[in-house]
This record gives structure tokens, C-alpha cells and sequence, in this order.
């Protein structure tokens, strides 16, 4: 089943993303996660894709066994950098004998252990190329990133909407953001794209903040995320005390998110880092469970 059908009826769309173990850990870890997260009926769980390719066989494992096993639709992460046409036609027929009908089509980040990474040697230099590949190969339900602050590359909003529509005319049923802190961010950039002729599903993934390091390192991997000054306030006050940090992250996600299901957002995307009872809360604490 295509994840955007869900988009169509009027009740919010809960969904969550979670991440492989890393390799010196036993993959099971995660699908106990993923059991503690049933409860609160996710629509689908979608499976992070490592930098550069990393993880790649554990992503395909995990989202097929949470088809399969659990009954939930799951959205493979596929990235095309370091990839070869070649292996991306292979990687996409092998979702495919999975099982696995819905993938979140990115561009990804280089290597982590290759600070000379060059993006003008590779077969993908696009996002909309590898959507327009996996068309090719079979009738995916195909989601994509949105950045409601702009992506980093770009040095101007206007032009990361332009590629942005250009992903979408490939064939991308929804999108969903990057995390973002202040939900003004997501609102105009909601208008921006809606004036651009981008009429898909726009979700907003956020991201609770349960500790200060967390949020440092957010803020590298989002390509510069603004952080209001009530959050800062509330790392500065709250930064040497973890319990006191996350519980007052975790009602600063469910008050960011209580406003969007106002606002009557299609649904919610939460990126749970693989912390189940704290995004259990924040779920039951705006109603979405």
C-alpha cells in the first residue's frame, strides 16, 4: 500500500523513524524498540539510511521485518550518493522482492571517514534522479525531504523550493521537513510551496530535544536549524540536569506539536532516536494515542 493514501481521510497521520544499531550492536535492539512503540499505532515506521550508503542491508532488513512482522507499512531511507546506477537498480529490485512498496528518495551526505569526498564524481548528483530511476523499476509510493528553512546548499529559499518542485514533478507523493524549532519556519514555508505549485502532503518532522548535546549535534546534521530563545532558555537552565532536560524537551515537542495538530497539519513525523517511552509521552500528551 502507497503511505500517501493515509494523507487522504481528515484524522492526523502519526508516523515515526527510527535508526539501524550501529554494527557492533545486535540488530535486535532495535525491533525491541519498535515493540515498545506499537502501542501507539504508528501509520508507518520509516528506516534511516547511513551516510554514504552505511547501514544499507540493515535498513532493508528492518523495514521489510516491520512489514512483515507487525503489520505496519514501513518507508525504506535510500540515498543515491557513492552509488553506481547499477547498484541502485539492484537495491530497488531488492526492496521490491521485500516487499516494500514506499521509500524516502535522498540525495545523502558524503562519507563520513572521506573528507575529500567529490559529489562531480558520482553517476547521482540529485535527488529527482534517483525518483526518477526508481519510477522506472517499479510504481513505489516515493516520499521526500523538505527543508522548511532551506537546505544548506542553497543559498536562497526560492531556489531550494525550485528543486524541491522539480523532486515533486518526478513523481514524490509527500514530503516530509527536516526538523525544525520554531513553527513559524514550517507555516510560510508551507505557503512558499503551495504558491510554487507543490500540492503534496507537507508533514512536519520533529525532533524532541531531551538533552543540551543533542542539541548541538542537531544543529550540524540539519544544516543550521534555529534554535528559538525559549529552548535555549531551557538548555541553559536545564543543561546540567539530564531528568529536568528531557522532561522539559519533551513538553517543548508536545507544545510545538499541539499547535501544528491546531493548525490542522495531515499529520505528524516524529523522529524518535530510538527513545520509546519518551516519545510515548509526548504521543499521548497531544492525543495522537
Amino acid at each position: 500500500m502507497k503511505i500517501c493514501e493515509f494523507y487522504k481521510g481528515d484524522i492526523p497521520v502519526l508516523s515515526l523513524e527510527i535508526f539501524p544499531p550501529k554494527r557492533d550492536y545486535p540488530l535486535e535492539t532495535v525491533f525491541q524498540t519498535i515493540e515498545e512503540l506499537l502501542s501507539l499505532n504508528p501509520k508507518f515506521i520509516s528506516v534511516t539510511y547511513g551516510a554514504g550508503g552505511s547501514s544499507r542491508g540493515r535498513t532493508v532488513e528492518i523495514a521489510s521485518r516491520i512489514k512483515k512482522d507487525y503489520g505496519i507499512e514501513s518507508l525504506a531511507h535510500l540515498t543515491c550518493v557513492s552509488h553506481t546506477r547499477r547498484e541502485v537498480k539492484e537495491i530497488l529490485e531488492q526492496l521490491v522482492r521485500e516487499g516494500i512498496d514506499n521509500i524516502l528518495a535522498l540525495r545523502g551526505d558524503p562519507p563520513e571517514d572521506d573528507p575529500h569526498f567529490d559529489f562531480s564524481k558520482q553517476e547521482y548528483h540529485y535527488a529527482y534522479e534517483l525518483i526518477r530511476d526508481a519510477k522506472k523499476v517499479y510504481d513505489f509510493g516515493i516520499a521526500a525531504a523538505a527543508y522548511p528553512e532551506g537546505h544548506r546548499e542553497c543559498k536562497r529559499l526560492s531556489e531550494d523550493l525550485k528543486y524541491l518542485k522539480q523532486k515533486v514533478d518526478e513523481g514524490v507523493d509527500f514530503l516530509i521537513t527536516q526538523m525544525f524549532f520554531d513553527n513559524r519556519f514550517y507555516y510560510d514555508f508551507v505557503d512558499k510551496a503551495v504558491a510554487m505549485g507543490i500540492n503534496c502532503p507537507i508533514i512536519p518532522g520533529i525532533m524532541p530535544v531531551l538533552n543540551p548535546r543533542q542539541v548541538r549535534r542537531m544543529i550540524y546534521l540539519s544544516g543550521g536549524a534555529s534554535i528559538p530563545s525559549k529552548l535555549l532558555d531551557l538548555v541553559e537552565k536545564y543543561g546540567h540536569k539530564p531528568e529536568e532536560m528531557e522532561k522539559a524537551g519533551i513538553d517543548y515537542a508536545s507544545e510545538q506539536i499541539s499547535d501544528l495538530l491546531d493548525e490542522k497539519v495531515k499529520g505528524v513525523h516524529l523522529y524518535t532516536m530510538n527513545k520509546s517511552r519518551q516519545i510515548e509521552r509526548i504521543v499521548k500528551n497531544v492525543g495522537l494515542a
